[in-house]
Formats: structure tokens, C-alpha cells, sequence
């Protein structure tokens, strides 16, 4: 599959500016709530318009504003998984899935798709239950179902999981990364969650104000994330002002101290990020003294908030999570953290 999106549309108080190119694969949209990732899915599937630019899909042109190219959504081949799954109320699994085969002329191939679909959605036993009767599991599974037996190009999926509860949503991540495994189909996955991105997805692109701000594998992307924004949506629960010292070396101002770094440190520097996981006592390297500020349980990870000795009044706290059978009875003297974890942010 080839996926090329170079599009321009108005969104409000600023412009969607989308430019990336998707050979094959599941890549996710990673982005807060408003930033056009939604938008842009609309944009690939024709629902909606961009104002100018071009989207092509395995050499086929979806849409060119110069050519004055707007293919029909129904003609572009591109599957659409809806955030409420929009199944069809008045009518049955069985006819909510066949909804998707209406191009299919023959019936006992007909029959055997759709019957091969709620075989692998497990759903044979639901067939005859309407989507009220079903639970929100049952009815992501339906949904899919009907979008893949049109054997779409590309699956767009908008928020697959935001409308289920924190248990489900683990299942069924679980379920729907294997069906797609199974299918083979490429996708492109709108998300505000980093553990879904980083869990089904090979592949991430983290966006900001209708512009996608870094693109690329999803753990090489985590691990180094490149601006503050992604540092954030990436996890990051240190993030702060710093200024380059040093070929290998930042000072934190806010934090009163100056950091070693194993990556060179480039002139534009403008801020550092330290992952809560990553802060240890018996590092020796970047190790200063700490006081503790307050602490947080939760099920399974404690959450230490701290200060470093020198860090100016009315900065945030700095967060340590840590397992709780890893709780230290008392709040060391001081942390460290390992030059490699000093995330190093450049301006977007």
C-alpha cells in the first residue's frame, strides 16, 4: 500500500497542514483533542473537502484541487470505523455486516463472507441481536466486520476504543490488533492515547495544530521524541526550559542544575524531558539532592513528586514513578538519571 496526503484545509483559529507519505503498515495520528487528527481522516475518506492539495492511495488520485479531482468516498475504497461505529439500529448484525457486501452480486459468496466474518469476530451468536442488544465490544467487532468484508485499500479507525470502559479497552485492543494481523490491511489510526499508539501501531505521527510535528517508528519516536509537544503527548511528565552549556551538556534553569547528555546537544536546544520511570539513587551520573513534595498511590505504581535542592519556588514538582513493591521507605537524598534518558527538545 501507498498512502500520500498533502492537503490544506482552514480548521477555525488555525490551518490543517498535513504532508506525509505511508508506504504500509498501521501508523497512528497521536495528537490532544482538537488538533485536526479526525479531520484528516475525513479528508482521506472524502467526507469532507480539503481546500487545496492532493491524496493519492496505490497510485490512484482520491483528490486534487488543481486537477479538480474529488473522487466519490463509496469509490475511493477506503474502510471508515466511525468513533460511535454508526451500525445501522434497526437492523441485526447479520444485516448490518451484508450492508457492507452490497456490491457483491453473488449470493453464496455473499453468504460465505459474511459468515466467515462473524466467525472471525466471534459473533455467530449475536447474528440476530440488534446493536442495542449488544454490548460495546460486540458492537466495535460488528462495525469492523462490515467495513472489512468490502475488502477496503486502507481502514481508517477514529478513536477506536475512547467509548469503552479502561478493561475493555485493553481487550479489545488486544483483539483488534490480531484482527488486523490477520487481514493484512494497512491502516491509519486517529488516537489521543499514547499506550494504544504504542501498542498497535508500527509507526507514529504525532500532531499539533493541524500540522504533524515528527513522524517515524513508534519506539525510536518515544525514545527520542524531539520537541516538547511530543514529548508530552509521548509521556513525558518532566518537561522544562534549558539552554546548551556544553557539546554534551544542558542547564535546567528552573531545576537549578546542569545535566550530562549521551546524544550532542545542538545549538536551538530549548528544553529537556526526563521520564518518571527513569530516575534511580544508585545512578551516579546527573545525581542531585532531592526533597520530597508529596506522593500519589496508584494500583499498581507509586507516583513520589520531588524538588531538587535548587530548583526555583512556583516550578511544578518532579514526578518518580516506580513499582510499589520498589517504594524506597524513606525519599533518598538524592536521584540520578542516566545521560541516555535526557530527552533533548528542539522547537517544533
Amino acid at each position: 500500500m501507498s498512502l500520500s496526503v498533502h492537503i490544506r484545509k482552514k480548521l477555525g483559529e488555525f490551518q490543517l497542514q498535513i504532508d506525509f507519505e505511508h508506504p504500509q503498515g498501521i501508523i497512528g495520528l497521536l495528537g490532544a483533542s482538537g488538533c485536526g487528527k479526525s479531520m484528516t481522516l475525513k479528508c482521506i475518506a472524502g467526507i469532507v473537502k480539503p481546500d487545496e492539495g492532493r491524496i493519492m492511495l496505490n497510485g490512484r488520485v482520491l483528490f486534487d484541487s488543481d486537477k479538480g479531482i474529488n473522487i466519490k468516498p463509496q469509490e475511493r475504497h477506503v474502510g471508515y470505523l466511525f468513533q460511535n461505529y454508526a451500525l445501522f439500529p434497526n437492523m441485526t448484525v447479520e444485516q448490518n455486516i451484508l450492508c457492507g457486501l452490497c456490491k457483491e452480486k453473488n449470493r453464496q459468496l455473499k453468504k460465505q463472507k459474511m459468515e466467515d466474518a462473524l466467525g472471525v469476530m466471534e459473533l455467530t451468536g449475536q447474528r440476530k441481536l440488534y446493536p442495542h442488544q449488544l454490548s460495546g465490544g460486540q458492537q466495535q467487532r460488528t462495525a469492523l466486520a462490515r467495513m472489512l468484508v468490502s475488502e477496503p485499500e486502507l481502514l481508517l479507525l477514529d478513536e477506536p476504543f475512547s467509548a469503552l470502559d479502561s478493561y475493555l479497552r485493553e481487550v479489545l485492543q488486544t483483539q483488534v490488533r490480531a484482527i488486523l494481523g490477520k487481514y493484512g490491511k494497512d491502516v491509519l489510526m486517529v488516537s489521543h492515547s499514547r499506550d494504544e499508539v504504542y501498542y498497535i501501531c508500527g509507526q507514529v505521527a504525532v500532531m499539533n495544530r493541524g500540522k504533524i510535528l515528527n513522524i517515524g517508528k513508534t519506539k525510536e519516536l518515544f525514545a527520542d521524541p524531539g520537541s516538547r509537544t511530543a514529548a508530552v503527548l509521548t509521556g513525558c511528565k518532566n518537561v522544562a526550559d534549558a539552554e546548551k552549556t556544553g557539546e554534551y551538556e544542558v542547564f535546567v534553569p528552573d531545576w537549578g542544575i546542569s545535566l550530562k547528555t549521551k546524544e550532542r546537544v545542538k545549538d536551538n536546544l530549548c528544553a529537556v524531558g526526563l521520564r518518571a520511570h527513569y530516575f534511580n539513587p544508585k545512578t551516579k551520573d546527573n545525581q542531585f539532592p532531592v526533597i520530597y513534595s508529596d506522593e500519589r498511590d496508584d494500583p499498581f505504581e507509586t507516583r513520589l513528586l520531588f524538588r531538587y535542592t535548587s530548583q526555583r519556588e512556583g516550578t511544578p514538582d518532579i514526578w518518580w514513578r516506580l513499582p510499589k513493591d520498589r517504594r524506597p521507605a524513606d525519599m533518598p537524598e538524592q536521584l540520578g538519571i542516566a545521560p541516555s534518558n535526557v530527552l533533548l527538545l528542539y522547537p517544533e
